[in-house]
């Protein structure tokens, strides 16, 4: 049996020691915790940003001492408290001179500005900002990269979701009885004031405890149904031309993007009878070549 003792409280600061441990559990529980807590901690971070008046990110807005990198960078840093499942919308619209905060984001459905003090730029007298923000709940990093947007003016915004902003931990030799070979630890949190240290500490030891629980107590895992009924294996990658079919239909289906076994046997088909050359014939010929794979054709079902 083992304690957890909280040292040291300041703001988003907190030190804990966990002691007595086994010989090298110091290192093993320590090493599990500060992972999880700088990975795997849900959070809120700005996603994407459409300025007013602005087509990309290398842009500038006019009045405004910041370009609009600059403006990103400095968005990227508000920190958000509350709980959402859903995508949050928030707001910022700047008609006076000068410095404007973080506290002027407008968030709606229960969240908050945890920063509010954090300067997002200045304008000159005459001009405005109006900026339309989204909010999205993650865990660890997103780079702008894995969210692209066809739409003009709609920036995306590098996310770091992560509430904890750094954690280090050192290992001691602590003594139980006559003994000297236990080990205590030493593990220091900050956070970014949407959780406290203590409460990012015991989340990161229920997601340990949720991951450990499959182990002892392994529950089934069901290959979703719908998956398993797609899955065609190695005849789906078959391509067209491979399964018999005639030139003329091959081609055919070829220019209309159904290139696999796989896309012709789940196709629709009010989306088959729109290619060109494809008629009731062509169905069931395409059918009767699917049949000999032993692939069902669900567009004449």
């Amino acid at each position: 049996m083992f304690e957890i003792k909280e040292e040291k409280r300041e703001g988003n600061y907190g030190k804990f020691a966990v002691f007595p441990l086994a010989q090298g559990y110091g290192l093993t529980i320590g090493n599990s915790l500060r992972r999880v807590l700088l990975t795997s901690l849900p959070g809120l971070a700005v996603t994407s940003v459409k300025v007013a008046g602005i087509k990309h990110q290398f842009s500038t807005l006019s009045g405004m001492k910041e370009d609009i990198v600059e403006f990103i960078l400095n968005l990227k840093k508000v920190r958000f408290s509350g709980d959402a499942d859903k995508v949050v919308k928030a707001s910022l619209e700047v008609t006076k001179a000068g410095e404007f905060k973080a506290g002027d984001i407008k968030v709606s459905g229960g969240i908050a500005v945890a920063n509010p003090d954090l300067i997002l730029g200045t304008l000159n007298k005459g001009s405005k900002l109006s900026a339309d923000i989204t909010i999205e709940k993650g865990v660890g990093y997103s780079p702008a990269e894995d969210r692209p947007s066809e739409t003009i003016g709609l920036i995306p915004v590098d996310a770091s979701y992560s509430p904890v902003k750094r954690v280090s931990y050192k290992i001691e030799e602590t003594r139980v009885g006559r003994l000297t070979n236990f080990d205590k630890l030493i593990i220091e949190i900050w956070t970014d004031g949407t959780i406290t240290p203590h409460d990012s500490l015991i989340e990161s030891a229920r997601t340990l405890l949720a991951y450990f629980s499959q182990v002892v107590n392994p529950k089934k895992v069901e290959k979703p149904k719908e998956e398993a009924k797609n899955d065609l294996g190695a005849v789906g990658k078959l391509s067209v031309e491979e399964i018999g079919l005639p030139t003329r239909v091959a081609n055919a289906l070829v220019k209309a993007g159904f290139e696999s076994v796989e896309q012709l046997a789940f196709a629709k088909k009010e989306d088959l009878v729109k290619v060109r050359n494809l008629g009731e014939k062509s169905l069931k010929i395409i059918a009767a070549a699917l049949g000999t794979k032993g692939v069902e054709f669900l567009a004449i079902k």
